[in-house]
């Protein structure tokens, strides 16, 4: 479970840049752009990256005169001049998210969301990133109001950050709601309806705006579409049938999408949190504190998660580091999963 009770949505409205920079820099996510698997080399190992072998295969070929550097962080997790689409971003893990993506190198994230005019957490992150020193990259913040659930208008806005960026590399489907506990056979269509419409129509349509950008310019990207532990596995004690339902259904869509795209060199995985103390979930607890200890006791490590604590797998799944990663999904839970 990573959200409670809310709503993300986006119409098409665009809040302006202060500045944009028109250079265009090519840049491939992480292969040329040609069909996998197009030669018997390319079935063996897949064609090499821009910058070249890395790891043990560069030791190997480095002669003993030439510079040893780390490539690790400088080339596989960098994710210098990248363009990324971030839904449910305004606050929450989507924002998580989208900081960690901007600190990585990204030339500009935009962040999509539901009200018309970002929040005061929002605010303060973009001026935070703006003053940020060392960042590898332009690392620019925009947001963006609009529906996901939208299809014509999460199109179009996807359109809209292809002609300003003229590229699109990572999205993160991050905007999802959840409802109140409602036991399954009294749960009404109205209510069904509308969580399917953000958790599932929704995550669909970013990944769709972000794609069709990525399949113009050709060079490749990742999508993350965010599921959850309840994807996977009911929540004790909660009767969440809606929820539940459409997260095994992002697991089954990023598995679906990641072996239709995979061609076109995009690569589409989940991440599924376990509980994730947001801004929401500590408004929750404070009506029920008891459910603090029924969720801490769910997984070996006998506390919730952090949202900092999804950089990591964001960063990586971004990233070259996980260029041979798709189809797959990464469980951050504290070992929920386990018992």
């Amino acid at each position: 479970m990573t959200m409670i009770s809310r709503v993300v949505r986006v119409r098409a409205c665009y809040v302006p840049p202060l500045a944009l920079k028109p250079g265009r820099a090519h840049f491939s996510s992480s292969v040329p752009a040609r069909a996998a698997g197009s030669s018997a080399k390319d079935r063996l190992s897949g064609p090499l990256p821009p910058y070249g072998p890395v790891g043990v295969a560069r030791a190997l070929q480095a002669s003993p005169s030439t510079p040893a550097k780390p490539t690790i962080f400088e080339h596989e997790f960098s994710l210098a001049d990248r363009v990324a689409l971030v839904s449910g971003a305004n606050r929450g893990i989507g924002l998580e998210m989208a900081l960690a993506i901007a600190e990585a190198g990204a030339r500009a994230v935009y962040c999509l969301d539901l009200p018309k005019a970002p929040g005061e957490e929002f605010a303060k992150v973009k001026a935070y990133v703006a003053r940020m020193e060392g960042k590898k990259g332009e690392g620019r913040l925009e947001y963006m109001s609009g529906d996901v659930t939208d299809q014509e208008a999460m199109w179009k806005l996807g359109e809209e950050i292809g002609k300003r960026e003229g590229r699109m590399d990572v999205c993160v489907a991050a905007a999802g709601v959840l409802k109140g506990d409602t036991p399954c056979l009294d749960y009404p269509a109205k209510q069904f309806k509308e969580v399917l419409a953000v958790n599932v129509n929704g995550v669909l349509f970013t990944a769709q705006a972000a794609g069709r950008q990525m399949v113009k310019f050709d060079n490749g990207g990742s999508i993350i579409l965010i599921a959850s532990i309840s994807g996977s596995g009911a929540n004790q004690g909660h009767p969440w049938v809606s929820y539940n339902t459409s997260k095994s259904a992002v697991l089954q869509m990023a598995r679906s999408m990641a072996c239709e795209l995979a061609p076109q060199r995009i690569r589409v995985n989940t991440i599924s949190p376990g509980y994730i103390n947001t801004s929401m979930t500590h408004q929750f607890l404070q009506k029920r504190p008891e459910l603090l200890e029924r969720w801490s006791s769910n997984n070996p490590m006998g506390r919730i998660g952090r949202p900092d604590e999804l950089r990591g797998a964001t960063v990586w799944l971004s990233s070259d580091a996980s260029s041979f990663c798709t189809g797959s999904d990464i469980l951050v839970s504290g070992g929920h999963h386990a018992w």
